[in-house]
């Protein structure tokens, strides 16, 4: 006779570990436009975007300072003359460089506001699909060509108020300025686009759904950062903020923005360095008069049918592609144990 055995042949199985459901931030599902995109990371707090202007601003004009005080010591040691304004005066093409390089050091600055503390990936603020999509730039500095011409042949044709149109600088300084220029300018007119079409456009849409809401506040605000100068020249800048925001939202990315900005500045940059000291003058778009001025509008607003008519047949992505929040991972059931 034998005992029966203590332990049963056939124990329960061992109930399954608990798992660790996912926890949130979760992303929205919903594909969002491009001035919406703050929204899409399920981050969005409404702290963020104001903090991120405050220390976005803060840190250029910290930065500003210490290259002014760096070309104060360059000038020093080097013995130029200083500027009316204060500064060294290192020449037309020298001057310009240093105020294309300190704003293209915003650039740099927009996307570490987009890391922290926006908490969303960098290419957000390039385009609904996080990268610089080179194909749709292409299109568009290729739809910038008709505007662009017919903007340099008008103001060739336009009378010159200061009745002096200026004499040629040279082809040797010419294509000296020009090869700078093609270089520094292309990262000058992006930096603005990341800081207004960028920044701006993104944190205003963090709060309203409307693209006229969101694209009015930072048209307004370039067209100041440009000077009071007439009131033209103030509306054909605002114009250009409407126009370049839009097309931004449109097309989901700054690329359509960033080739106007970029043939418009290489045409007004490109004529002032084709004249003496064309480099030195003080005025800026804010400052052109109302036949410059409407002349610009009209370019920018035949850019912006070309660009959409683009849209149309090329068909650009517009809208965030959706990411879905991660599903809790499956029970796995322990086999049962045999005697």
């Amino acid at each position: 006779m034998t005992n029966p055995s203590p332990h049963p042949a056939h124990p329960p199985a061992r109930p399954p570990h608990p798992t660790a459901h996912p926890v949130g931030p979760f992303p929205d599902p919903t594909p969002q436009p491009y001035h919406r995109l703050d929204r899409t990371t399920g981050r969005h707090r409404w702290w963020r975007p104001l903090t991120g202007t405050v220390l976005l601003a803060f840190a250029y004009v910290v930065i500003v300072l210490v290259l002014l005080v760096l070309s104060y010591g360059l000038g020093t040691a080097l013995g130029v003359p200083e500027l009316p304004d204060g500064g060294p005066d290192l020449g037309p093409l020298g001057n310009t460089a240093t105020d294309l390089v300190s704003i293209a050091i915003a650039l740099p600055l927009v996307l570490l506001a987009t890391l922290w503390p926006a908490r969303r990936p960098v290419g957000t603020v390039t385009s609904v699909t996080g990268r610089l999509r080179t194909g749709w730039l292409g299109r568009c500095l290729l739809a910038g060509l008709l505007p662009i011409l017919l903007l340099t042949v008008t103001s060739f044709l336009l009378p010159d108020d200061s009745g002096d149109p200026g004499a040629w600088v040279g082809w040797r300084s010419f294509l000296t300025a020009l090869a700078v220029l093609v270089v520094l300018v292309p990262l000058q007119a992006a930096a603005e686009e990341y800081v207004f079409r960028g920044w701006l456009l993104q944190a205003a849409g963090a709060f309203v759904r409307s693209p006229w809401f969101a694209v009015i506040p930072q048209a307004v605000l370039f067209a100041a950062a440009h000077g009071w100068g007439t009131q033209w020249g103030f509306l054909g800048l605002l114009v250009n903020g409407l126009v370049a925001g839009l097309l931004t939202i449109r097309t989901g990315g700054l690329e359509a923005a960033i080739a106007l900005h970029v043939l418009n500045n290489l045409l007004a940059f490109g004529a002032s360095a084709a004249v003496v000291d064309g480099l030195s003058s003080d005025e800026t778009a804010a400052d052109a008069p109302w036949s410059l001025a409407l002349t610009a509008i009209v370019a920018d607003l035949l850019y912006a049918a070309i660009v959409l008519w683009f849209a149309r047949r090329h068909k650009p992505q517009r809208l965030s592609v959706p990411s879905t929040p991660p599903a809790p991972p499956a029970p796995s059931a322990h086999p049962a144990r045999t005697a």
